[in-house]
């Protein structure tokens, strides 16, 4: 059964004669196009895109079997004469992509026109086929993971002290293109020192100084796909402080993986390596979730944290990202990503991360 097959299926059970569709990747992959604007518009026979002159060319090549519409102005300005047409009476839309301001405008356009179709909130409709991943798809994260673990070796050889994180961040995606990734999936994550209790810290002039923590956050993007990837390391010798956390912090990560089997639920698996960090004495300085899918996007279904209760079954890809995060001092992050493959679980990350490895510039701890 095709994307759109599978897609239709869905519509049947939620009662749904059709579906709108504007998110950038569920619209590439139900259609393949690749343009940044654009609309798809799925019933359970017609399969249309809509777009305006600058990508019309580029629709009729990216897609097959679609029908390639051109569009003018709004989506309020095209769309009844379109769903008038097809005489439609229920229509889904992206609840969780579409902005309010569009809505209210959709549902002033029904309304003033006196339409006679219904517009129905839809939420995770595309996002749930897209976690189940297709062989090919497989194949591309699995490209992106190996091109990043080799980004990760390359920074090992190329940090050096007073580098600044700008400088260091600079160096590994430029390594990244270089080898062949599409735009970096989300910006990199270079964060040094004090830095490194930021999750989600910026790069910055800061330099780098032997003995802290250094937090990497690195990603590639093949033919669409992407890989994420965390690793924390220090210059020399670590204070003692920087072995304690990140043996907890491995720890953690290794009790999730050992955890996940087909039919868990996520907030299982979350709870599993959390509950290491609290035993050790640094629950409060775990404040995130424990992983998420991986696709097209850097972040989508599923979703692991506490308040989770997504199931992971076969075929699924995410990450296991514990961290600790002390103010003042720094933090650590160990991020793989896995899949579950053929009812087993595959680490598709192999980036070392033993502790030793971890401490550059020959030292024993």
């Amino acid at each position: 059964m095709n994307r759109l097959q599978r897609l239709r299926s869905k519509l049947e059970e939620k009662e749904l004669e059709a579906i709108v569709i504007a998110q950038p990747e569920n619209r590439y992959y139900l259609s393949g196009f690749t343009g940044s604007d654009g609309w798809l518009l799925i019933t359970n026979r017609d399969s249309l895109i809509a777009v305006d002159f600058r990508y019309l060319e580029r629709a009729k090549k990216e897609t097959i079997n679609w029908e390639v519409v051109q569009i003018k102005g709004k989506i309020t300005d095209w769309l009844p004469e379109i769903v008038s047409n097809m005489r439609l009476r229920e229509i889904g839309f992206e609840a969780d992509y579409t902005p309010v301001s569009l809505y209210n405008q959709l549902v002033e356009m029904v309304k003033e026109k006196q339409l006679p179709f219904q517009l129905i909130a839809t939420s995770g409709l595309v996002e749930s086929l897209r976690a189940i991943k297709e062989p090919e798809e497989l194949e591309f994260i699995l490209k992106a993971a190996n091109l990043t673990d080799r980004a990760f070796e390359y920074t090992l050889t190329t940090v050096r002290p007073n580098m600044t994180e700008m400088e260091l961040s600079w160096e590994i995606e430029k390594f990244l293109r270089d080898e062949g990734s599409d735009t970096a999936p989300f910006e990199l994550i270079v964060a040094s020192g004090p830095n490194s209790a930021l999750p989600h810290s910026k790069p910055s002039d800061r330099k780098i100084t032997p003995g802290e923590p250094i937090l990497i956050d690195i990603g590639a993007k093949i033919d669409g796909y992407c890989s994420d990837l965390s690793r924390t390391f220090c210059l020399g010798k670590p204070e003692k402080q920087f072995a304690t956390v990140y043996e907890v912090v491995l720890g953690a990560q290794l009790t999730a993986l050992a955890t996940i089997q087909p039919g868990i639920k996520s907030n299982v698996v979350d709870s599993s390596a959390r509950t290491v960090i609290e035993e050790a004495g640094y629950g409060k300085s775990f404040g995130h979730g424990l992983g998420h899918g991986i696709g097209l996007a850097p972040h989508e279904s599923p979703r692991l944290s506490l308040d989770s209760t997504e199931v992971l079954i076969d075929n699924m890809v995410f990450t296991i990202e514990p961290g600790i995060y002390i103010e003042g001092w720094g933090g650590v992050r160990i991020e793989d990503i896995v899949a579950l493959d053929s009812n087993k679980l595959k680490i598709l990350s192999k980036a070392p991360k033993n502790l030793k490895t971890m401490c550059l510039g020959g030292y024993q701890l």
